[in-house]
């Protein structure tokens, strides 16, 4: 082993430390990565920006202007709402479930899509009398799949067919994965129907809490002066509330439980109620009654200025593992946390003292501009539905669908490549209003941290070849006598998905891209078939929360722990690793 490749692993090495401990933003770390390997001189200066003018990491800039069309128009909402339907059977919602969500997932944004889709299952499960948790992970399950399925259904798909056209081989067109992928995606389906149910947890143990999904314990204050003192609990109004009930009274160092009707209130008793999202609002439009850990009062907001917001918190929110006084969390986003619900469950006691952990979904007080400023950052994603300062103009969602029809229909028809269509697509798009120039550049900015990932890890792929540290590892794989194309091709595609468990699945699919053809030259085969399990091993993320963005979504909402997904993940990543590695030498021959 030479220095050059040496030095080149302890940076790759380095940079999937820094990912997999989740300390370090995913775009930082590999900006430094390339930063690393450019004034070391494994890779010149073209090299090192190859990746910023590659067509697909281009091809996935454009598709977020796509994409924020048809957020804008409503279509997105528009074509969710047609195919979901009302179904009436458990089994009927599984299906209702996974069909459109991979439907939606093969073109749009996976994210999007189960962002949209939460609030909808939880619905199913209020009116069928059963846990969210049965359905809420195989929503991302089947936005996971069904993003396999096209060209454009991830990032992931696009940046490996740029780096394929690179290297001189024919870009693939929109639906040449659903070979493969429509029989995956049919697959997992029939195993979420048949075993889902059953594999899953069902956190409540009673059908009445049914009612309450995303419960949470909050705390209100009878302030000096205020109406409601002397008021009996009837006359107050807090006898027969729509979202949720009063459990208990403190007064002083007393407390009040099973409280009646008729009981009297005081200035400076604190009462406890529990209910949805819903309740804090409704108690906050009774005159008299304050948050009782510090409101939005405490934010210096006009009372027209004030929301309620439902956010479930990421792996690069700064204030884990610290309580939310230390996190300081009301002087970072001038936001307000009600209460905390953690695993499904409401957690009671003082706010101030509660330790962060990720998953954990928070009830913030804040402003209106507190969504337009933080639902595209990283350290928290919203899940409730929240209002948008501008609503959606449904009039042109039809013709923001017909656009996105219009652009997969001339790619299949081979008249133009992804990125062509897609710039027509976004360009069109623009032109006709469906969505502005403001927020087109907004949707494409927010998510430039991708973007950098993605242009950044073409650096380091590159000095794996050039350093020989690419064919060193393809060696030691190798060393084993593999003479089996089908087992290399096997290996592959598990540690793709082993690395995508544990960083970003971009990063994974470029620094595993080189290896793969590796492996290919060295038994003399073609690459293409080793290039196409990158592409899915990347994807298939099946087995911790942390490893794809919508499994962390779901975690807060369905109260999920962290074995349900190892659970209900080992047999779908066996089932996928098998359907994938049997199909692609059948579609693409290793000779």
């Amino acid at each position: 082993m030479t220095a050059e490749m040496a030095y080149t692993l302890a940076v790759v090495i380095a940079v999937l430390v820094a990912l997999a401990s989740n300390r370090v933003p995913a775009e930082i770390a590999m900006m430094a990565a390339m930063v690393a390997v450019l004034v070391a001189g494994v890779i010149d200066t073209g090299q090192a920006l190859a990746g910023f003018s590659n067509a697909g990491m281009i091809t996935v800039a454009v598709l977020y202007v796509v994409a924020a069309a048809l957020r804008d128009t409503g279509a997105i909402f528009w074509i969710a709402h047609k195919l979901l339907g009302q179904p009436r059977t458990p089994l009927a919602s599984q299906m209702r479930l996974i069909l459109p969500t991979s439907f939606l997932s093969a073109f749009l944004n996976n994210t999007t899509v189960v962002a949209i889709m939460i609030p909808a299952v939880q619905e199913w499960a209020q009116r069928l009398k059963m846990s969210p948790s049965k359905l809420l992970l195989p929503l991302s399950y089947a936005a996971i799949l069904g993003g396999t399925c096209t060209l454009i259904g991830t990032s992931t798909n696009l940046v490996v067919d740029g780096l394929m056209q690179d290297r001189g081989f024919p870009g693939l067109h929109i639906f040449d994965l659903a070979w493969v992928g429509v029989p995956l995606l049919l697959a997992g389906s029939v195993f979420l129907m048949l075993f889902g149910r059953r594999l899953l947890p069902e956190r409540e143990g009673l059908v009445e809490q049914l009612e309450h999904a995303r419960e949470y314990h909050v705390d209100m204050l009878i302030p000096r002066s205020s109406p409601l003192h002397n008021k009996t609990i009837r006359e107050a109004g807090l006898r027969n509330l729509q979202h949720g009930y009063l459990t208990d009274i403190t007064r002083g160092e007393k407390l009040y439980t099973a409280v009646g009707p008729d009981m009297q209130l005081q200035e400076g008793d604190q009462l406890a109620f529990i209910g949805a999202p819903a309740c804090a609002r409704e108690l906050q439009r009774i005159n008299g009654l304050v948050p009782a850990h510090g409101g939005a009062h405490k934010l210096q907001l006009n009372h027209h200025q004030r929301c309620l917001v439902e956010v479930v918190l990421g792996v690069e929110f700064p204030g884990l593992n610290k309580t939310v006084k230390e996190a300081e969390f009301r002087t970072r986003y001038h936001a307000a946390i009600l209460s905390i619900s953690r695993g499904g469950r409401r957690l009671s006691g003082k706010v101030g003292d509660v330790t962060l952990k990720v998953g954990d979904t928070l009830l913030l007080e804040t402003s209106e501009t507190f969504v337009e400023q933080y639902q595209y950052r990283r350290d928290f994603m919203l899940v409730s539905p929240l209002r948008d300062s501008t609503p959606p103009n449904f009039s042109k969602a039809p013709l923001a669908t017909g656009i996105l029809l219009a652009m997969v229909v001339v790619n299949v028809l081979g008249f133009m490549s992804v990125l062509e269509v897609a710039l027509l697509a976004a360009g069109l798009l623009l032109v006709t209003g469906c969505v502005t120039v403001n927020r087109a550049r907004m949707n494409v900015s927010v998510n430039l941290p991708v973007l950098v990932v993605i242009a950044a890890a073409f650096a380091l792929g590159t000095a794996l070849e050039e350093s020989g540290a690419a064919a060193w590892i393809v060696g030691i794989l190798l060393s084993g006598g593999i003479e089996s194309p089908w087992l290399a091709l096997l290996l592959v595609y598990l540690v793709t998905s082993l690395f995508t468990e544990v960083i970003t699945n971009n990063a994974a699919a470029v620094l595993l891209f080189p290896i793969a053809t590796g492996v290919a030259g060295q038994l003399g085969v073609s690459p293409t078939p080793f290039v196409i399990a990158v592409m899915f091993g990347a994807s298939a993320s099946f087995l911790t929360p942390l490893g794809y963005q919508t499994n962390l979504m779901v975690m807060g909402p369905g109260g999920y722990r962290f074995t349900d997904y190892l659970k209900i993940g080992v047999p779908m990543a066996v089932l996928a690793t098998v359907v994938t590695t049997a199909l692609i030498p059948v579609v693409w021959p290793f000779h």
